[in-house]
């Protein structure tokens, strides 16, 4: 049963049957695909649509008739208002699940070749605080939550240091407790937080582009060690120092403070110089006995006990002996090669951003690596045909590339190089789908592993290994 509300229906009694990409929900009415957030399978609902295509409707959720046995309560106060960890309501054991399947449906369906059993997700051990990396941002109003409208009465405006709310670049959410980031992460937004209102400064307004204080970076790492960057909007020298000294004595864990300035409209900070204010310009990460240095503009992955698995599974995938040339592409800083190199004769690695090939460098040299080499620039440019011959044919290629997958004349000069084996790391399994129909005209997919990074999540990485045929 429907009826009109606002040229939109009001659907009452709508099963929620299955889980959808990007973290939704959905059901059907009238042979219609509905879209629901925040609801999991085996849920009944009352849902306001809110927009209509020709062959799907989103709405949300306004009674729940019966809820669904499958159902987690979920444990943040801010779940459903600042758009992260969408999966809360639901077990883990069903995130991994449905985690599984995903790959499952996007290999067959986009990629077409022929699959072994995908194995189950292998699951993250920490399932809370397991990031080792958030970026905060200031704002000079908080978001109000609909509760809060609703409630009526007068509330005062206050400042937030929280999460952009989704969509929307000049809102933000107050975070009082965030589950993703070890302690002292929540101590040290609260108390910085505290300390600039308490002293009059002022909060960023992004659409007048006027403030002192923009965003804050905190970086944990297994070692213990911690980094804290944060980003002005004007070069306020004793501001700067006043709010840096303040969280270096109150908290001397700190053994990196940084600060940035920014004028710019955009929050971006990859142009931007960093300034070492105390301690070092860097944190180490350590896995497997080697070390990693991090700086504020490295990329690192942000589960560090999960990409260990990450690794191994990839390390495993590529069947390395000792005598194998290794091509690292899409190499970052670097992170797998140097992880891979004592199992190899050579390792070469490219990456498109000079500052991680500067980092990988390091890397190698901090470990006494002696068998890699690193170069920098766009793969589609410096991966050709003449590249292979100078550097060798490769035994094996691990691939790791962004969402958008891998550049199909980077494909060409892959099957043209013939490596024994290749890894294929993805945090995209669509575009990774559409890849290995390109690869298929060589090679067989061996081996398929999920590896889930970001639990609560949509977000899969998955891991493939493919073996030349003949």
């Amino acid at each position: 049963m429907a009826r009109k509300k606002a040229n939109y229906p009001l659907i009452e009694g709508l099963e929620i049957t299955t889980l959808a990409a990007e973290g939704k929900a959905m059901g059907r009415w009238n042979d219609v695909v509905v879209f629901v957030p925040m609801t999991v399978p085996g849920d009944v609902v009352d849902v306001q649509i809110r927009s209509k295509r020709r062959r799907f409707m989103e709405g949300f959720a306004v009674r729940y008739v019966r809820r669904s046995p499958l159902r987690a309560e979920p444990f943040c106060e801010h779940f459903g208002v600042c758009g992260g960890c969408k999966w809360q309501n639901l077990p883990y054991d069903e995130q991994l699940r449905f985690k599984t399947e995903q790959v499952r449906d996007q290999l067959a369906r986009i990629g077409k070749v022929a699959l072994p059993e995908i194995r189950p997700c292998l699951g993250s051990a920490q399932t809370t605080f397991y990031r080792n990396k958030l970026e905060y941002t200031f704002a000079d109003r908080r978001w109000l939550t609909h509760e809060e409208v609703a409630g009526g009465g007068d509330i005062a405006p206050e400042p937030a240091l929280g999460f952009h709310i989704p969509g929307m670049f000049d809102k933000v959410l107050d975070i009082r407790r965030c589950w993703l980031q070890p302690d002292p992460s929540n101590a040290i937004r609260l108390e910085t937080r505290r300390f600039c209102i308490e002293r009059g400064y002022t909060f960023h307004n992004a659409r007048e582009h006027r403030g002192l204080m923009r965003n804050l970076m905190i970086r944990t790492a297994s070692t213990g060690e911690v980094m804290v960057v944060a980003v002005f909007g004007a070069d306020d020298r004793p501001r700067i120092e006043a709010l840096l000294d303040h969280l270096s004595d109150a908290f001397p864990q700190i053994t990196s403070l940084m600060y940035m300035v920014n004028t710019k409209w955009n929050d971006s900070t990859g142009d931007l110089a960093a300034v070492c204010y105390r301690g070092k310009d860097h944190i180490v990460e350590r896995m497997e006995g080697l070390e990693f240095k991090v700086g504020p503009k490295s990329f690192y992955q942000t589960n560090s006990a999960q990409a260990y698995e990450l690794y191994k599974v990839a390390r495993d995938f590529a069947g390395l002996t000792g005598d194998e040339v290794l091509y690292d592409l899409y190499t970052g800083t670097g992170t797998i090669a140097n992880f891979c190199a004592a199992r190899c004769r050579r390792v070469i690695g490219i990456e498109y951003v000079p500052e991680a090939i500067a980092d990988a460098e390091v890397n190698s040299a901090v470990n006494g690596i002696g068998n890699t080499r690193f170069y920098a620039g766009d793969m589609k440019e410096v991966l050709s045909d003449a590249f292979v011959e100078a550097n060798g044919r490769p035994d094996v290629v691990i691939l790791d590339p962004p969402r958008a997958g891998v550049d199909e004349a980077v494909v060409g000069v892959i099957l043209r190089a013939a490596p024994e084996r290749i890894v294929y790391v993805s945090c995209n399994p669509a575009t990774q789908a559409r890849d290995l129909a390109l690869l298929a005209a060589d090679y067989d997919v061996a081996c398929v592993q999920p590896v889930d990074m970001f639990p609560h999540t949509h977000h899969v990485e998955n891991v493939v290994k493919l073996v030349r045929r003949g």
